[in-house]
């Protein structure tokens, strides 16, 4: 029988200005000029993006406009469209319309001298562009000239600055750039070619990147974006500059590019984020200190990571759920904590950066780890070894980047065999809670890489970037960088590297050393990479039988296809599904009504053949305690949920089944959160669940400080409910405790007196809770049945409450009393809450009326409706 799963959509919000930056554009019959619009137009060679500067976000909304590259983009205020600099045809300009039609101008006077790659157009429609020298041309491109479309001539600057783009500046229609490599700012009047040094931009301060794209807004504000990162900065009102006290900061985040040209209408504004509204002012999907344009701004902090290499976070899949559970398991028993103080410090060798001299398989990984180049005042080893036990991982080194005790950033550095490193840093962050704020690429020697902004469930951001060198032969590497773990090839050794930093620059600085280690061993022959998912899952999250994704959309994509599996529990059989779904706007969330279940993994794409978006999503997970010495294990499965929780409390999802024996303990235990984390359920008072077997069962409760709190209750053959209050857990010392800060909850059946022992628990419906022991029903009105879902489509659970065990009989009927046959059952009910499973079977559309008549001649009826 086909699954169905229904999706409800919901659009959290998308501002006015997402709007106009992100539209998509319409042919027109005749070339149109932009007339000043919001976006950023970010050239590429031949191809033009729609960049948003606020977000960072941009989009492909022109290919192959011309034969030729254009460099020296500019917007032209005195007529409205976008020009450049041609390389072919050469001494020739384009125009651009709102369409994106082109018209090419050839200036026969134009100097044939090399591409002309920095250009920008006065106010009042001199354009101004040069190559690599002092010198620079200018052609009128003011439609209301008499010299419109003629040469004007060459100038010379009067200082030689080395720039890769600049702008004007309609406050004061002067030219400004920033050089790299002093990433001093200049202000160029443009008639006199005076060059008028304004300083070192503060926070570009010890980088050294090229600044080919720069923009200004109508507050004559500046933005400067870096190739290699893509980062855009922001210098505040630069015409006010005098005597080099300038105001800078970090913007946004960006595409990087090797060919990178930027033009933008000088008079349109960008929104700004407050930073202390709580309201995300700029609409990039980033409220206050999230936003990168408020780092170090109001109270804002710098970005900063605090997380280590040890954490050696993992998301689950069909082959590992177990294994890794239990090493979660086993480290929140131990109350583990990773002790910088105590971690080995890593010291630069006097073989660092030289030939290993061994077989290229066979290199030492603590040789391919970077030393010394991001500043830091110690590297400490912070290797997850249990991880080797686990993953694919032969070997496994990773340290920690440190200034006194803060962490800088970390490598992690991972040996596989025959295949890739099977966990993804991407995926694996987002299930265990944190939220991916960017993706984009980034460039290493011209080559293009993936780069994440990943906000962790603390707070704090890390940039992070992955990438592999796949074993070629014994003298060359292929670097391999792909979001989605299939496409790497298959059957051959990696190095894998996942690298995580507080600072984009120092994530550069560190991937580029990881590439010169490599080569210190042997030649990287090829580079392969993949372009980032245009369409990504900000956060995603389960929670009583619906997965609630939140999507940021950078291609204006109108839809979305998820393919996956579903699993209802720990131990039952992975079911493939398929959606499609809306969406719209930079910013939208999509909800998938799955129905209760334990994990899902699957696959976003967008259609158009872009790299597509991989995730895993799962509830807190059951596992088996198999620490217990002299302990046989016959029968241990995890059953699925009757329907959605619908009480007031906080559900336990899925039930259990144990059988085996022991001369210890055996038990099961769940955990609160994915991540093992500690969650607060203070709020509540008691604990209830059903359950029937052998002998004592002992109730654990582990905390987030790593104490335990126990009590006992004795089961009986027959299924039972079971009422517990904060107060009836004691630690060691006889102290009882609340629920606050709860890590996991263990069911332990007890062996008596060391003896071997046959032992067998069933265990349903955990909740905590504050009802009332005498309303332990889903409604505080007990004489109430209640069927959900309703209007049923396939199946629905049936609930109703006994007072004491009885038998009873269900029958459903049409409106006008026609008793339907084949949907009557009879059955056994137990004291307290029972549920049953109705099947649609062949009922037709339509309102029924049902009927629950006990042995004692008690009845419940009420209406069905079946779509």
């Amino acid at each position: 029988m086909e699954k169905k799963y229904l999706i409800k959509f919901n659009v959290q919000y998308i501002t006015v200005f997402i709007f106009l930056a992100l539209g998509s554009f319409e042919a027109s019959s005749q070339s149109e000029p932009f007339d000043c619009d919001f976006n950023a137009y970010l050239f590429q060679y031949n191809d033009v993006y729609a960049l948003d500067l606020a977000s960072g976000s941009s989009y492909l909304v022109a290919p192959n406009i011309t034969s030729g590259n254009i460099n020296g983009a500019a917007y032209n205020s005195a007529d409205g469209y976008l020009w450049g600099y041609l390389s072919t045809p050469q001494i020739s300009l384009v125009r651009i319309g709102k369409d994106f039609s082109t018209d090419v101008y050839t200036i026969p006077e134009l100097p044939n001298n090399g591409n002309k790659y920095v250009g920008d157009i006065s106010i009042d429609g001199i354009y101004y562009f040069r190559a690599g020298s002092s010198t620079y041309y200018s052609v009128d491109l003011n439609p209301e000239s008499n010299n419109y479309l003629q040469y004007l001539g060459a100038s010379t600057l009067s200082k030689s600055i080395k720039i890769h783009d600049w702008a004007f500046n309609a406050a004061d229609n002067k030219l400004y750039t920033v050089e790299k490599g002093t990433n001093h700012l200049y202000r160029i009047d443009a008639e006199s070619g005076v060059v008028e040094d304004l300083g070192e931009v503060p926070i570009l301060a010890g980088l050294n990147y090229t600044f080919g794209a720069v923009y200004f807004d109508v507050d004559g504000n500046f933005y400067v974006s870096a190739n290699q990162t893509g980062s855009v900065y922001k210098i505040n009102e630069v015409h006010n500059i005098q005597s080099g006290i300038m105001t800078s900061n970090i913007f946004a985040f960006g595409p990087a590019a090797s060919s990178n040209d930027g033009a933008r209408c000088p008079t349109a504004p960008v929104p700004q984020e407050d930073c202390i509204n709580g309201v995300d002012d700029d609409g990039d999907g980033l409220v206050d200190c999230d936003d990168p344009a408020c780092s170090g701004i109001a109270e804002c902090p710098v970005i900063q990571t605090a997380s280590s290499a040890n954490d050696g976070g993992l998301e689950s899949n069909d082959r590992l759920a177990n294994l890794i559970n239990n090493r979660n398991y086993q480290r929140a028993k131990k109350n583990y904590v990773f002790d910088k103080s105590k971690a080995k410090r890593v010291k630069k060798s006097d073989l660092y950066g030289i030939n290993a001299k061994t077989n290229v398989n066979n290199i030492p990984l603590t040789n391919l780890i970077p030393i010394g180049v991001v500043g830091e005042t110690s590297t400490i080893e912070s290797s997850p070894d249990d991880l080797l036990d686990l993953t694919n991982a032969s070997d496994i080194y990773s340290v920690d980047y440190l200034n006194d005790t803060k962490n800088l950033g970390s490598v992690m550095v991972i040996k596989t065999d025959n295949q890739v490193y099977e966990h993804s840093k991407f995926i694996c962050d987002r299930f265990l809670g944190a939220e991916l704020l960017s993706v984009s690429n980034i460039q290493l020697r011209e080559k293009d890489f993936i780069k994440s902004i990943i906000k962790q469930p603390d707070g704090s951001k890390e940039f992070a970037l992955t990438f592999s060198a796949r074993v070629n032969n014994e003298n060359s590497f292929i670097i391999e960088s792909h979001w989605n773990i299939d496409a790497y090839v298959k059957d051959t050794p990696y190095y894998n590297f996942q690298i995580w930093s507080n600072s984009i620059d120092d994530l550069l600085k560190l991937a580029d050393e990881i590439l010169n280690l490599l080569e210190a061993n042997a030649e990287i022959s090829t580079y392969n990479g993949s372009p980032p998912p245009p369409v990504f899952v900000k956060s995603a999250r389960y929670r009583n039988g619906e997965v609630l994704l939140n999507m940021v959309n950078n291609n204006n994509s109108n839809s979305i296809n998820l393919e996956g599996g579903l699993k209802l529990t720990e131990t039952s059989n992975t079911e493939i599904i398929g959606v499609s779904a809306s969406i719209d706007g930079y910013l939208d969330s999509v909800s998938l009504h799955t129905g209760t279940l334990f994990d899902l993994g699957f696959r976003i794409s967008a259609g158009l053949g872009d790299t597509p978006d991989d995730l895993f999503v799962a509830d807190a997970p059951w596992g088996l305690d198999g620490s217990a010495g002299d302990t046989t294990v016959d029968t241990y499965e995890v059953l699925p949920a009757q329907g959605p929780y619908i009480g007031e409390g906080y559900p336990i999802e899925r039930n259990v089944i144990i059988e085996g024996s022991t001369s210890n303990y055996m038990g099961v235990y769940r955990a609160l959160s994915p991540r093992f984390a500690a969650v607060d359920l203070s709020d509540y008072q008691k604990v209830s669940f059903n359950a029937k077997g052998t002998g004592t069962l002992e109730v654990q409760l582990l905390k987030g400080d790593g104490s335990i709190f126990i009590t006992r209750v004795f089961l009986e053959n027959e299924m039972k409910t079971y009422m517990l209050s904060d107060s009836d857990f004691k630690d060691d010392g006889g102290n009882n405790t609340d629920f606050a800060s709860i890590k996991v909850i263990s069911f332990n059946l007890i062996a008596a007196n060391g003896h071997n022992e046959k032992k067998n628990m069933e265990l349903r419906n955990i909740d905590f809770h504050n009802r009332e022991a005498s309303q332990q029903f889903i409604d505080s009105n007990l004489n109430k049945s209640i069927v959900y879902p309703n209007p049923m489509v396939e199946s629905s659970i049936l609930y109703f409450y006994e007072e004491k065990a009885s038998e009873y009989q269900f029958d459903v009927f049409t409106l006008d009393g026609r008793l339907m046959t084949n949907q009557h059952m009879e059955g056994a009910s137990v004291e307290g809450q029972n549920e049953i499973t109705l099947s649609r079977r062949n009922l037709a559309p339509g309102l029924y009326l049902y009927k629950i008549q006990n042995a004692y001649d008690k009845i419940w009826s009420g209406r069905l409706l079946v779509k």
